[in-house]
């Protein structure tokens, strides 16, 4: 027996099968260690481009004796030199390729699963994503900035599995956040609340699809989950920014992803997976762009096992076939907390 379940913020359909012991294990991990000459490693900076920023302890830039370190990339989607132009080509529209691509090397050391590393590191890799949201949004051609993981070949990871993070600042606001604060707005349009707190909150009533919670953060499997064993981490507290987090906050978010993420490790035996921040627009530049925003949007963090090929129905319809109910994979990954 199967039900279609429909996302009520971005109005998406999922196909959920509810009555399945169907358990995930086809994904094959393919990494290509490189530990005997990571250019990310401790003690290589010089070959890596110069670092944008780092967390260190009194070193001299792009030497060892650091943390945390950003770098350009060095092959970047989107390129920060230059003036921002829009275009009209017939009926189409085109921007220039402007934008930021950075990468956050998120530990010294040759290490390949963010659980891996103490809380306290996992804590200086989010101030990183907050400090690099907070410069870039400074820049009034970005509209957006994305921070995302990719871990696993399967999930569009590079050869290198030293521990990193992708930054890329978008001349627009890309579709998918689109869509998520127009349904946020008009739920709130029409009920005066935030819903993704209403979400929260049902969540934590009836602990049904409840994966952790403390009082900072809660991590559910979604009722309309388009892949098995997909996550949402939300901050309990009704904040619109990422950037708003206090540092209590942060290490508590921190203990939150370093469970969640051993979890999937153990249940799905080292899944490829991405890790996406979904944050507020840069409001700097338009001052009055979506207007009730700071009331309706709720940031959050989605973590998506690749553990599911996507096929011809799913391009072709915008449904998505989950065959492992939320349910099942919120009582799975407790058992292992």
């Amino acid at each position: 027996m199967s039900e279609v379940r429909r996302d009520i913020v971005t109005d998406t359909w999922v196909i959920v099968e509810t009555d399945t012991s169907h358990f995930p294990k086809d994904h094959v991990i393919e990494m290509v260690s490189m530990e005997d000459e990571c250019p990310f490693c401790e003690g290589r900076e010089g070959l890596t481009p110069n670092e944008v920023y780092a967390i260190r302890d009194g070193s001299d830039p792009n030497t060892s004796g650091w943390k945390v370190r950003v770098i350009p990339n060095k092959a970047p989607i989107l390129r920060i030199e230059g003036e921002l132009t829009r275009t009209g080509v017939g009926v189409y529209d085109r921007v220039n390729g402007i934008g930021a691509n950075e990468v956050i090397i998120e530990t010294p050391k040759h290490t390949a699963n963010l659980f891996e590393l103490d809380e306290q590191q996992i804590f200086l890799i989010l101030k990183t994503y907050n400090q690099r949201i907070s410069d870039l949004h400074k820049d009034l051609r970005f509209r957006y900035v994305l921070i995302y993981k990719n871990h696993g070949r399967l999930a569009g990871a590079s050869t290198i599995s030293h521990l990193h993070s992708e930054v890329i600042a978008l001349p627009a606001t890309p579709i998918r956040i689109k869509q998520k604060l127009s349904g946020a707005k008009e739920y709130y349009e029409y009920k005066e609340r935030c819903i993704f707190c209403d979400i929260i909150q049902q969540e934590i009533e009836t602990e049904e699809r409840l994966v952790y919670n403390d009082p900072h953060f809660v991590v559910i499997a979604p009722y309309a989950s388009r892949f098995p064993f997909e996550l949402l981490i939300f901050p309990r507290r009704h904040s619109y920014t990422y950037n708003d987090m206090t540092d209590a906050a942060c290490k508590s978010l921190a203990l939150a992803l370093k469970k969640v993420i051993r979890a999937l490790y153990k249940v799905l035996d080292n899944p490829p997976y991405n890790l996406i921040l979904h944050n507020s627009p840069n409001l700097i530049p338009h001052k009055d762009y979506w207007l009730t925003i700071k009331d309706d949007f709720h940031w959050h963090i989605e973590v998506v096992p690749r553990i599911h090929r996507t096929s011809g129905f799913e391009w072709g319809t915008g449904f998505y076939i989950n065959r492992v109910a939320p349910e099942f994979a919120a009582t799975k990954l407790k058992e292992v907390l």
